[in-house]
């Protein structure tokens, strides 16, 4: 059943029927967030950057899946909050506001990305008027984030007039960063956004990870030396976690399947199906099921957490994996990843997917959905397995 396009379809539906339309803000504008299990808000006026654009994000897939004009409409809704309140006057995007105000002007490269991200998706949809937007948004972060000398984005510049960049860099931005370079190679056809995912996807799967067995570290100096101690007494931050992350390396996997998909190399799908492999290997709990956080570099569990993200970046992996291999254990393990969802994750009762559980599948609060969860990823899921599915046929 989960390997059939209706039941994926299903999935968005059920999403979506969850979130909107109590999400739509037709006070302030944009979209509200922060809804509890029941779907309920605990807080209206808080507009996290990430959250405005993976909502656009979610209207702008759904309303083609599921052929909803008002969907449509509920993007229009969105790119107008995001480009009259989130976009500031130097151009930047502030990363959090209460209701229109800036609460924090910081310019995040993780933010942009997903700025990057809706905008192409919301022009894959249709709407004309984000697609000028795409490449005004890639000359900012070029102008102000990216290294040439490292062919990687510096993660955090503060409000001062785009100077003071922050000495962290990490791969998490980066990775986002190659997400929304596909995501604009595919709603333009313009070679150079598919040129730049290629170039950051061999900067950090191949160069950074080569060195240390292939694995991705998430953090690093500003040199991009790799960073080990970083956010070592701070493990579970919810941006930069401490260890090796499991979920961030089928998600890397997803994408490199994405890039061999509009480029075709060896060394990504050689790379996709090895950073999977380690996830499972590493990360995969036999006894009570679901992939847990983080791991250190002996191995060990540092985090036996459940996150929502993970379950879903697995599942989108496993099924581009298996669509591009013909290997039939991938399937299996799509199956085996749908399981765990279908049991844990899923609320059946109102919808939409809990955020994060323990290890026996125990979820740690009612707060379904805190500034920019959205379900962004089982939605994104659902829409690549379907992709991925119709490909096999």
């Amino acid at each position: 059943m989960v390997r059939d396009a209706a039941f994926l379809k299903s999935q968005i539906r059920d999403i979506m029927n969850f979130y909107d339309p109590v999400v739509i803000d037709r006070e302030y504008g944009g979209y509200i967030n922060q809804l509890r299990d029941d779907g309920s808000i605990f807080d209206r006026m808080t507009k996290h950057l990430v959250g405005t654009c993976r909502f656009i994000y979610n209207y702008a897939i759904s309303g083609q899946v599921l052929e909803n004009k008002s969907y449509i409409d509920s993007v229009r809704h969105g790119l107008d909050f995001l480009q009259t309140v989130h976009r500031q006057a130097d151009g930047g995007y502030a990363w959090v506001l209460q209701g229109r105000d800036v609460e924090d002007a910081t310019r995040h490269c993780y933010g942009h990305a997903f700025v990057l991200l809706a905008l192409a998706t919301a022009t894959k949809a249709g709407i004309d008027e984000a697609r000028p937007l795409i490449a005004e948004v890639d000359r900012l972060l070029e102008d102000h984030f990216f290294e040439p000398q490292a062919e990687l984005y510096v993660d955090v510049i503060h409000p001062d007039g785009w100077t003071a960049i922050d000495p962290y860099r990490g791969q998490n931005a980066n990775m986002h960063m190659c997400e929304a370079m596909l995501a604009a190679f595919e709603a333009t056809g313009e070679v150079r956004y598919r040129d730049r995912a290629h170039m950051l996807a061999r900067r950090i799967c191949v160069e950074l990870a080569g060195p240390n067995d292939g694995l991705i570290w998430e953090h690093y100096h500003t040199d991009w030396s790799t960073d080990w101690t970083y956010n070592i007494d701070d493990p579970k931050n919810l941006f930069r976690p401490y260890g090796y992350v499991p979920g961030h390396f089928v998600e890397w996997s997803k994408l490199l399947v994405n890039l061999y998909q509009h480029q075709p190399e060896a060394w990504m799908l050689e790379r996709a199906e090895a950073l999977f492999a380690v996830a499972i290997d590493r990360g995969w709990d036999a006894e009570n099921g679901g992939l847990q956080y983080a791991f250190g570099h002996d191995g060990a569990i540092l985090d036996t957490d459940r996150d929502y993200w993970v379950a879903a970046e697995a599942i989108a992996a496993a099924a581009l994996l298996g669509s591009e291999t013909g290997n039939a254990a991938y399937w299996s393990w799509y199956d085996k990843f749908w399981d765990y969802a279908d049991r844990f994750f899923i609320d059946h009762q109102y919808g939409g997917w809990f955020r994060i559980l323990d290890a026996h599948g125990r979820k740690h609060s009612d707060l379904k959905s805190p500034p920019s969860k959205t379900d962004y990823h089982p939605l994104s899921a659902c829409y690549v397995a379907m992709l991925a599915i119709d490909k096999k046929k």
